[in-house]
C-alpha cells in the first residue's frame, strides 16, 4: 500500500488511465452545499494565484482511495475508485464547465483542458472517459464530457453540480471583482491537495475506507493557539494567564475569541491568511522571530487591551460616546462584519490619540455608505472582505485618518456608487429584491429620520414592515391606472413589475392588511394617520402611479445623496456592464425546462425591454439568451443567433423543446414554465434569501396580553377577508392534519400579511427545522402556498433531488396544481382554494404525511 499526498493535476493528466466508480458505490449525491463550500475554496485559492501569494500553501480536499481494478492492463492502467468519486466526479464536471466557458473565446485552450484531464484522447465508447462513474450516473457524466448534454434533460446532481459550476463562472466575470477563469482552473488542477492510497490487489481497502472516514472531535483554532502560547510561556505563564488571558477568555465566547486573534493577524498586516488557518499563521510568525516569553506576553497583552475593542462591535451598547454608539449600533444592525478589520483599527488609531471620535462619527459613516450605496446600487457583496482585510495595510499615512480611509474606499475597483449612480439606481432599480430584509428596512428608516420629525418613531419598539405602496398583487383598479401610462411597447403588467420593487414605491408601515392591495384611495386614509412623515407625504398625493413613484424616487435620492457621503471624484466605473453582468449570470442560472421573458429579465434588472433585446442580441456567449421570449411565449420577430457556431441551430423551438420548453397548441412556450422577475431574482438569492430562515420567524404562539391578537388569529382574519369560509376550513382541517403528524404551525410577526409555516423540527432551533410549505393570506387575489423547494434543497434529507421531486409529483396530483421540473429551484405556489375539494384535500394531507415520513426516517437513522 502507498499513500502520498498529490495534486489533482498529478493524479489525472499525463498518460492514458481510467479511475473506474464502482457499481456497488452509491451515485454522485454532492448538493450545493457542499458545491458552494468547493467553489469557496477554490475561488479563494485562485485569489492566492493570482496575487503570487503563499504559493506554498494549498487546500487539503480529502483522500481518494485506489485499488487496481480487475480490467487493468500494462498498457491502460484502470483504478477502481473505493473512497473519494465525489471529490474526482466534482472536479472534473468543474473542468467540463470551464472548458466549454472558454471554447468559443479560447478554442485551443478548451481541447487542452479535455485532453489532459477529461478524456482518453485515442480511446473510444466508456474507455475514452478519464473518469468512468457509476452506471447510473454514466449517461449524465458522458452527455457533459462529450458536450452532448442538451437534450438530456435535468434532475440528476451530475447535471445539477455542472449547471452549478457554469453560473459560478459567468458569476465570477463580474467586473467589481473579476476572477480570471484559467486562474481557477489552476486553483482546481494544482492548489486542491488530495491524499492518495494506493492499494496492491490484497490490501483490505475497504479498512482503509473505514480508518480513514473514523473522525473525533477537532480542537478549535483558538485552543490550539492558547496551547502552543502557554506551551511556550515559562516562568511568568499563570501571572500572564491570571492577568490577561482569563479576563479575555471570559469576555468573548471561543468563537469571538478566535475571531479577534484572527482580526490581530490582519492588523498585524497578514492580510489574506484564512481563519481556519489561523494556528498555523500565527505559530509561523512567532517562529520566525524567535519569540520568548517577552514577545509572547506583549501578544497576549494586545489581544486582552484589543478585546474591549472588538466588544464594542459586537455590542455597541459598551461605547461610551453617543454618536459613535449610535453608527456602530447601524453597522451591527447590517450586519457588517465584513468591516471588523478596519473598525478595529478605527479604535486602535483612536485609542492612541490619532483620530478623535468626530472623526471616527466621520470615518463610520464613509464605511455605512460604502455599504449602503453598494447595496442600493446592487454591487455584488463578494468582494467585502478581501477589500477591508486590506485597509490595515493600505491606509494612507498623509492624510488624517477618516480622510485616508475615504480616499482608499474611493479607489479603483473598490466600486462605492457615486451620486449619479445613486440616483439612477434609486429610481430605476427593484430594491426590495437585493440584499437583506434588515438592510432594506434600514435604508427606509434613516430616510424616514432625515425628515427630522419633532416626535421620533421608536424603531426598536415599532412593528415595521416594508410596505409596497402599489401592491405586489395589484387588482383590476391599479391595473386600469397603469394602462394610462402604459405604451405600446409596455403593457400594464410589465409596468408594474418594472415599478413594484423600486425604492419610490416602498415605505415602512406597521397597519393591518385589509386594505393593502385596495386602490390607493382606500390607502391613502391609513397613511394619513401615519406618525412617519413619508407615509403622509404618500397620502397627499392625489393619486399613485409610475409618475408619482419616480417624483417620490428623485426625493429620496436627493436625501440619501445628503445621508450618505459619496466617494471622491475622479475613479473610473463600469456600471452599466454590471448590471448586464447581472442579466447574464440570472440567465446561466435558469433551470431545465423554464423560459423567461424581455420584460421579466428587464423588471429583474431595472431596465427596459428594448434594451435588453438588443444587449442579447449584440453580445454573444450569453448563457440561455435563446430562452427569453417575448410575453406570450414566442420567439421574437427580430431574434438572431449572436454568434456564428449558434448559427447551427436555426430552430430555435426545436432548441428551447430540448432544453425542456413544452409548447401549447397555438405555438406559445408554456406560461406555466414562465419565469417572473421576482423568481429571477429568488435563483439569485437561492437559499440565503431572506426567509430561509423560517425556523426562526415561525415562532409558537407567545402568551398573548388580554384582548390581543395572536398572530394565529390576525393569519385566519386576513385569510376570510379575502377567501371563502371553505377555504378557510380546509385551511384549518391541513393545520390540524399536520398537527396531528406532530407538526406545529409557526406564524410570522409580518402585520401586512401573517404567514404560516407548516414546521417540523425543535421550536426556535435554527438550522434544525424544516418546512414543506409556507401559506400566505391573498391581500386580493386568493390566499396560496408556497411550495419551498429552494429552502429544501438545504436541509436534509431533502438535499437530495430525487426527493424533492417526489414531493412534486405527489402535489401535482393535485386537481388544478401544474407546477414544472424547473421550478424545483424555487418557490412555486398553490391556491389555497383548490384545497376546498376533498380528493384535493386528501392528497395534500397525503403528501404532507410522506414529507413528515421522510424527515423522521432521516432524524432516526
Amino acid at each position: 500500500m502507498q499513500a502520498k499526498e498529490t495534486l489533482f493535476a498529478d493524479l489525472m493528466q499525463g498518460r492514458t488511465q481510467q479511475f473506474q466508480v464502482p457499481l456497488y458505490q452509491r451515485t454522485y449525491s454532492w448538493t450545493e452545499k457542499q458545491l458552494k463550500q468547493l467553489w469557496n475554496d477554490i475561488a479563494e485559492q485562485a485569489g492566492l494565484v493570482e496575487s503570487a501569494e503563499d504559493k506554498g500553501s494549498t487546500h487539503f480536499l480529502g483522500s481518494v482511495v485506489l485499488a487496481p481494478s480487475p480490467q487493468n492492463d500494462a498498457t491502460f492502467p484502470r483504478w477502481l475508485v473505493v473512497d473519494g468519486q465525489q471529490r474526482l466526479t466534482t472536479l472534473s464536471l468543474a473542468l467540463a464547465a470551464i472548458r466549454d466557458h472558454v471554447a468559443e473565446a479560447a478554442p485551443s485552450e478548451a481541447d487542452r483542458i479535455n485532453e489532459q484531464y477529461l478524456i482518453n484522447k485515442w480511446k473510444t465508447g466508456d474507455d475514452r472517459l478519464r473518469l468512468l462513474p457509476t452506471q447510473a450516473d454514466r449517461a449524465q457524466f458522458t452527455a457533459h464530457i462529450h458536450g452532448t448534454v442538451t437534450g438530456q434533460g435535468a434532475g440528476s446532481g451530475v447535471a445539477t453540480a455542472y449547471a452549478f459550476f457554469r453560473k459560478k463562472l459567468v458569476e465570477a466575470e463580474d467586473p467589481a471583482a473579476p476572477q480570471d477563469v484559467f486562474r481557477i482552473e489552476q486553483a482546481i488542477t494544482s492548489r486542491l491537495a488530495l491524499v492518495a492510497v494506493t492499494a496492491e490487489r490484497r490490501d483490505n481497502v475497504h479498512r482503509i475506507f473505514e480508518s480513514l472516514n473514523n473522525t473525533g472531535l477537532k480542537l478549535s483554532q483558538a485552543d490550539l493557539l492558547r496551547n502552543y502560547l502557554f506551551m511556550k510561556l515559562e516562568a511568568r505563564g499563570e501571572h500572564i494567564y491570571t492577568t490577561y488571558w482569563l479576563p479575555l477568555q471570559n469576555s468573548l465566547s471561543n468563537d469571538e475569541l478566535e475571531q479577534l486573534m484572527w482580526l490581530q493577524l490582519v492588523l498585524d498586516g497578514d492580510d489574506r491568511v484564512r481563519r481556519q488557518d489561523l494556528y498555523a499563521a500565527q505559530q509561523r510568525r512567532f517562529e520566525e522571530k524567535k519569540a520568548g516569553d517577552e514577545e509572547i506576553e506583549a501578544y497576549i497583552r494586545k489581544l486582552h487591551r484589543r478585546s474591549a475593542h472588538f466588544r464594542r462591535l459586537l455590542h455597541p451598547e459598551e461605547e461610551p460616546d453617543p454618536s459613535v454608539r449610535e453608527a456602530l449600533r447601524r453597522l451591527d444592525a447590517w450586519q457588517a462584519s465584513a468591516t471588523y478589520p478596519a473598525l478595529m483599527l478605527l479604535f486602535d488609531r483612536r485609542e492612541r490619540g490619532e483620530l478623535d471620535s468626530a472623526g471616527m462619527v466621520r470615518a463610520l459613516a464613509y464605511i455605512e455608505s460604502f455599504l449602503v450605496r453598494r447595496m442600493i446600487c446592487r454591487v455584488p457583496t463578494n468582494n467585502l472582505n478581501r477589500i477591508f482585510q486590506a485597509v490595515p495595510g493600505q491606509l494612507p499615512g498623509d492624510v488624517p485618518v477618516a480622510e485616508g480611509l475615504h480616499r482608499l474606499l474611493s479607489s479603483e475597483n473598490r466600486f462605492w456608487p457615486d451620486d449619479a449612480e445613486l440616483r439612477q439606481k434609486i429610481r430605476t432599480a427593484p430594491f426590495y429584491q437585493y440584499g437583506r430584509w434588515q438592510q432594506r428596512k434600514l435604508v427606509l428608516q434613516r430616510l424616514e429620520e432625515s425628515y427630522g420629525h419633532p416626535e421620533p418613531v421608536d424603531f426598536a419598539a415599532a412593528q415595521l414592515t416594508v410596505e409596497h405602496v402599489m401592491p405586489q398583487s395589484p387588482g383590476d383598479e391599479w391595473l386600469r391606472a397603469l394602462s394610462e401610462e402604459a405604451d405600446d411597447a409596455e403593457t400594464p403588467e410589465e409596468l408594474h413589475a418594472r415599478f413594484q420593487h423600486t425604492l419610490g414605491n416602498l415605505t415602512l408601515t406597521a397597519v393591518n392588511a385589509e386594505l393593502s392591495n385596495h386602490p390607493f384611495e382606500r390607502k391613502q386614509d391609513l397613511l394619513r394617520g401615519s406618525h412617519l412623515e413619508m407615509n403622509r407625504r404618500i397620502a397627499a398625493t392625489e393619486r399613485w402611479g409610475v409618475r408619482e413613484i419616480l417624483t417620490r424616487a428623485d426625493e429620496l435620492a436627493n436625501r440619501a445623496i445628503t445621508l450618505w457621503p459619496a466617494p471622491l471624484r475622479g475613479v473610473g466605473r463600469a456600471e452599466r456592464n454590471r448590471d448586464w453582468q447581472l442579466a447574464h449570470e440570472v440567465l446561466a442560472a435558469l433551470p431545465h425546462g423554464t423560459w423567461t421573458s424581455y420584460g421579466d429579465l428587464a423588471a429583474f434588472l431595472g431596465s427596459g425591454a428594448q434594451a435588453v433585446g438588443n444587449h442579447l442580441a449584440n453580445t454573444p456567449g450569453v448563457i440561455n439568451a435563446y430562452r427569453v421570449l417575448t410575453s406570450e411565449g414566442r420567439v421574437s420577430d427580430g431574434f438572431r443567433w449572436a454568434t456564428p457556431q449558434d448559427e447551427g441551430h436555426a430552430d430555435v423551438r426545436a432548441r428551447l423543446t430540448a432544453d425542456g420548453i413544452r409548447f401549447t397548441a397555438s405555438g406559445a412556450a408554456d406560461p406555466v414554465q414562465r419565469l417572473t422577475a421576482d423568481e429571477l431574482a429568488s435563483l439569485l438569492a437561492g437559499t440565503d434569501d431572506d426567509r430561509a430562515d423560517g425556523e426562526d420567524t415561525a415562532q409558537h404562539e407567545t402568551a398573548a396580553a388580554p384582548e390581543a391578537e395572536t398572530r394565529a388569529e390576525r393569519f385566519f382574519r386576513q385569510l376570510a377577508a379575502d377567501d371563502s369560509a371553505e377555504t378557510v376550513e380546509a385551511v384549518r382541517a391541513v393545520f390540524t392534519h399536520w398537527e396531528s403528524l406532530g407538526g406545529w404551525i409557526g406564524h410570522g410577526a409580518g402585520h401586512v400579511t401573517t404567514s404560516a409555516y407548516l414546521m417540523l423540527g425543535e421550536a426556535g432551533a435554527p438550522g434544525r427545522g424544516i418546512w414543506p410549505m409556507t401559506l400566505y393570506p391573498g391581500a386580493g387575489r386568493g390566499g396560496t402556498a408556497e411550495v419551498v423547494f429552494q429552502y429544501m434543497a438545504a436541509r436534509e434529507p431533502f438535499t437530495d433531488r430525487a426527493l424533492r421531486a417526489e414531493f412534486l409529483t405527489r402535489l401535482n396530483a393535485l386537481d388544478g396544481v401544474d407546477i414544472p421540473d424547473g421550478k424545483l429551484e424555487l418557490r412555486p405556489n398553490i391556491r389555497l382554494s383548490l384545497f376546498e375539494k376533498d380528493s384535493n384535500r386528501t392528497l395534500l394531507l397525503e403528501a404532507l404525511t410522506w414529507f413528515r415520513d421522510r424527515w423522521d426516517s432521516r432524524n432516526s437513522s
